[in-house]
């Protein structure tokens, strides 16, 4: 295991904003770092910043304006999003993946930082928040279960 592998979130113009395309390819990116031998560590990251207003985001979760009646629908029609299989992957990853967070980490995007190994973090940038009851959703996944089991529940809240 000699060198580390790069994904990083690439549409800074919605704060890296995600939709069932972009959770398939971090789906099958993050599958290829694991069953490469080569590879000894993820950085999770993302481009940026915006150019609408030159803010830096990690990920501000799903993208609302690419969310429907039925929820989020695939290129193939179907209704999803896939990102529980996202955190799982990344959860029982057998290799290290750090979060790196150089704005926002917001709804989905938080919950991505929280089920990563390590998240390394602007300090003058970045805004961690979640905000599902916000935008009448639930944490798809179980970042939020899992951020209060690992701080605690009063922490948490």
């Amino acid at each position: 295991m000699d060198i580390g592998a790069r994904i990083a979130f690439n549409r800074p113009e919605v704060r890296n904003a995600f939709r069932p395309k972009t959770t398939s390819e971090l789906f099958d990116a993050l599958l290829h770092a694991r069953e490469e031998d080569e590879i000894g560590v993820v950085l999770l990251s993302a481009e940026g910043p915006s150019p609408k207003d030159g803010v830096y985001a990690f990920c501000s979760g799903g993208d609302q304006k690419a969310r429907g009646e039925q929820g989020y629908v695939g290129d193939d029609g179907v209704a999803r999003l896939n990102i529980l299989e996202v955190q799982r992957l990344i959860r029982f990853m057998p290799k290290v993946v750090i979060a790196v967070v150089p704005g926002w980490a917001v709804g989905g995007g938080h919950s991505l930082h929280v089920v990563c190994d390590m998240t390394l973090a602007s300090k003058e940038h970045a805004i961690f928040k979640q905000t599902d009851a916000d935008v009448t959703s639930f944490d798809g996944g179980y970042g939020s279960a899992y951020l209060a089991k690992m701080v605690g529940q009063k922490r948490a809240r």
